[in-house]
């Protein structure tokens, strides 16, 4: 792999040599698995994936130990767990005792609403980025329990705290009047697994009207710029149509003209560094953190273009 960054090499060969370069252990194995032949097993399989990332599980069922790189120690937390659980779910194993033993730590962690905090003040003393704080009584927020609901719903796991965080998410999402791009992606997230489809589409269609509205999705990357950067939003800090519609079936697919989706698109593929690895716009907390991050983001642009159709190499 030396020598792999020229401009001649494949996109895909290019952030190989990227990850092999810099990544955790972790991305390596889904690297592997998802663009090297992974689902042949071995080294390369699920097994491979799932190994790794059960070194970053805790006693009580939880995950820890920095799985969400700007989130440092090794107590368990949501945003660590909902990190793991999008792992689990790219390797098709997100079902049985693993659920069931996630879905138990979800219940002792979540508010008196049944709604998930995005840091419990148990982080309190390791380091973490200062845009995540830690408070004594943290609320439940539409940003953390999305995305977990939605994706056990996906995978049809029942459990019972599936019913009142269920609940709490759709009067989040049907309440939404002003938001910003990470909610619009978590009620994403939750609407795509939802069960109730036909209420899922109604609100989709509603939030996507909203997004267009507030201008929360770049239409024209050429003139990014233009577009509002939402409050405690690094410089650089938009998001794309790709951002909320990771798949073609996603419901956030519909609020996108081919044109502005195609753009999107050229844009994302366009980003990739002459290192291989795509950018980190978001904020981070150190410098060994964004590193993590530029892997995690690096093979999601990989997994976004692939979905829709892009050639990688």
């Amino acid at each position: 792999m030396a020598g792999i960054t020229g401009s001649t090499a494949s996109p895909l060969a290019r952030a190989e040599h990227f990850v092999w370069l810099t990544a955790r252990v972790l991305e390596q194995r889904r690297f592997a698995y998802h663009f090297l032949d992974g689902g042949t097993g071995g080294d390369q399989g699920e097994d491979a994936v799932e190994a790794a990332l059960t070194a970053y599980r805790g006693e009580d069922g939880g995950y820890g130990h920095a799985l969400e790189p700007d989130l440092r120690g090794p107590v368990s937390q949501p945003l660590h767990t909902a990190h793991a659980l999008r792992v689990l779910d790219s390797i098709g194993r997100c079902d049985g005792l693993r659920a069931e033993r996630i879905c138990r730590y979800l219940t002792s962690v979540s508010t008196s609403e049944g709604a998930l905090p995005a840091l419990r003040p148990s982080s309190r003393g390791y380091p973490c980025a200062p845009f995540l704080p830690v408070v004594d009584d943290p609320p439940g927020e539409l940003l953390a329990t999305g995305p977990v609901v939605g994706l056990l719903h996906r995978n049809e796991v029942w459990h019972a705290w599936l019913f009142r965080a269920t609940d709490f998410c759709w009067a989040a999402v049907e309440g939404l009047d002003e938001t910003h791009p990470y909610e619009v992606e978590a009620a994403v997230a939750f609407l795509d697994g939802v069960p109730d489809r036909a209420r899922a589409e109604a609100a989709a269609d509603r939030l996507g009207r909203l997004v267009r509205k507030r201008r929360l999705a770049v239409l024209d990357p050429e003139h990014r710029a233009a577009y509002p950067l939402p409050p405690g939003y690094a410089p650089g800090e938009r998001r794309f149509p790709y951002d909320y519609a990771r798949v073609p079936g996603s419901l956030a697919r519909r609020w996108f003209t081919d044109e502005e989706m195609e753009r999107s698109l050229d844009f994302l593929a366009g980003r990739q560094g002459e290192d291989g690895g795509w950018p980190v716009d978001r904020r981070t907390g150190a410098p060994g953190s964004a590193l993590e991050w530029r892997a995690i983001v690096t093979i999601e642009a990989l997994r976004t273009l692939r979905a829709h159709g892009r050639p990688l190499g």
